[in-house]
C-alpha cells in the first residue's frame, strides 16, 4: 500500500525542486553570461558589474545552507508574510541556485573556444547575439551537464526545509522515521532519493550527449 503522506512529501519535494530550477535557468545563465562578459578581457569589461555579481555568487555559495536559511527568515517574512510553508522554503533555495548556476554558466562559457568568439565579432555580431547564437549554442551541452548536477543538489537541500515548515521527502523521514523509531521508513526513504539522483543525472547524461552530437554535426 503507497502511503499518502509520502506521495505528498515527494511531491512537495519536487515543487521545492522545480521552482529553483526556474529560477537557476532564467536568471542563473543571465548573471553567469553578465560575469564573463564583464570579466578582465571580456567582451564588455566592466568590473563595476563584475566584482558585485562575483561577490554574491562567491558569498552564497560559500555559506552553510541552513545558517543562509535562517538568516533569510526576515526577507521571507517579508516577501511572503511567513516565513514557513513550502513556497517560503523555496525562497532560500532559489537564491544558491542563482549563485550555483551562474558560476556553472561561466565556466561553461570559459570552455567554448575563443577562435568562436572571435569569429562572432568578426561578423559584428551583438553582445546578444554572442550569448545566444555562439555561447549557449556551443556550451549547451555542458549547461545541460551542470543544471543536472544543480537540480541533485537542489534535492540535497530541500531535505533540510522541514526547519521551516517546507515539508518534502527529508521531513517526512524524519518525522515518520528517525522520531518514531522506524528506520525501515528512513532506508525506504534513502533508496527512493538514490533512485530520483539517478533518473535525473541519467537523463540528463543522455540529453547532453544527444546534444553535443548535434553541435558536432553542425
Amino acid at each position: 500500500m503507497i502511503d499518502t503522506e509520502l506521495l505528498i512529501a515527494i511531491k512537495d519535494t519536487f515543487t521545492m525542486v522545480l521552482i529553483p530550477t526556474v529560477c537557476a535557468v532564467f536568471l542563473g545563465i543571465p548573471l553567469g553570461a553578465l560575469v564573463f562578459l564583464t570579466d578582465k578581457g571580456g567582451i564588455r569589461e566592466n568590473k563595476f558589474i563584475n566584482i558585485p555579481c562575483n561577490i554574491y555568487i562567491n558569498v552564497v555559495r560559500s555559506f552553510p545552507f541552513l545558517i543562509f536559511v535562517v538568516i533569510l527568515i526576515p526577507l521571507t517574512r517579508l516577501i511572503f508574510g511567513t516565513a514557513f510553508g513550502l513556497f517560503p522554503a523555496s525562497f532560500p533555495i532559489c537564491f544558491v541556485a542563482v549563485a550555483l548556476y551562474a558560476r556553472f554558466t561561466e565556466q561553461s562559457f570559459y570552455d567554448v573556444n575563443s577562435g568562436i568568439i572571435d569569429a562572432a565579432l568578426s561578423m559584428k555580431a551583438s553582445v546578444f547575439q554572442i550569448v545566444w547564437h555562439f555561447l549557449l549554442v556551443e556550451a549547451r551541452s555542458s549547461l545541460v551537464l551542470g543544471l543536472t548536477s544543480a537540480i541533485i543538489s537542489f534535492i540535497s537541500y530541500s531535505t533540510v526545509m522541514g526547519v521551516v515548515g517546507g515539508g518534502g521527502i527529508g521531513d517526512y523521514a524524519m518525522r515518520y522515521g528517525y522520531n518514531e523509531y522506524n528506520y525501515a521508513l528512513v532506508y525506504r526513504v534513502v533508496a527512493i532519493m538514490i533512485v530520483i539522483v539517478f533518473s535525473i543525472q541519467i537523463i540528463g547524461n543522455r540529453i547532453s550527449k544527444n546534444l553535443d552530437k548535434k553541435r558536432r554535426i553542425y
